[in-house]
């Protein structure tokens, strides 16, 4: 099995992660998204969409976009609730993650880690910071509730999520008014297999 991706990313990050905590055997291609590793011609017949991550299994076949991936090598675990509700909610914070938090943290992060905060996208980089805390409320006010997204348990949905959040400062965000957040990353930083985003 083989992943492709960058592990600065946050996206790639959760399938790093995912496998870290599983003890899921694979090997890591590294890379370069600003190089335009994932534009070429045999990197797109993995997956047309040209981005990272993307699992190739050892028979060839390919899935991509990472909750979908990590959602896959979660299945039968204990990160992935078996009854349908609970899937279902661990879904409802994987879209949450797409639509409403990744399109601010992540893209601050991206303008100022990846690109150093250029001049012509300083306006854009204040501009996903609204957005961003909205999306870090919403889940302080979960966390105030339950230690984890989706009750009592770690599941994929904090994984998915705890990704770009835990890195939210590099996109300008200040995290100090959110305790039940950092009560949470701290739980999953104290995870037997934890790894770290390089």
């Amino acid at each position: 099995m083989k992943v492709y991706g960058d592990m600065v990313s946050g996206n790639c990050y959760k399938v790093a992660l995912t496998c870290a905590i599983l003890g899921i055997e694979h090997e890591w291609v590294a890379m370069d998204l600003l190089k335009g590793d994932a534009r070429t011609s045999a990197f797109k017949a993995k997956n047309p969409v040209a981005k990272t991550p993307t699992l190739e299994l050892d028979d060839g076949s390919t899935l991509w976009e990472s909750n979908a991936i990590i959602n896959y090598l979660a299945d039968s675990s204990d990160l992935m609730p078996t009854d349908a509700w609970t899937k279902a909610k661990v879904q409802q914070w994987q879209f949450f993650e797409q639509y409403s938090h990744e399109p601010f943290i992540a893209v601050a992060r991206f303008i100022n880690k990846y690109l150093g905060l250029p001049e012509d996208r300083k306006a854009e980089y204040e501009s996903k910071q609204e957005g961003g805390h909205k999306a870090l409320e919403v889940m302080e006010q979960q966390l105030q509730q339950t230690p984890y997204l989706v009750g009592d348990q770690l599941t994929t949905a904090d994984i998915s999520l705890y990704a770009y959040t835990h890195v939210a400062h590099e996109g300008g965000f200040d995290l100090s008014g959110y305790p039940a957040i950092n009560a949470w990353m701290e739980k999953i930083q104290q995870q037997e297999k934890y790894v770290g985003m390089e």
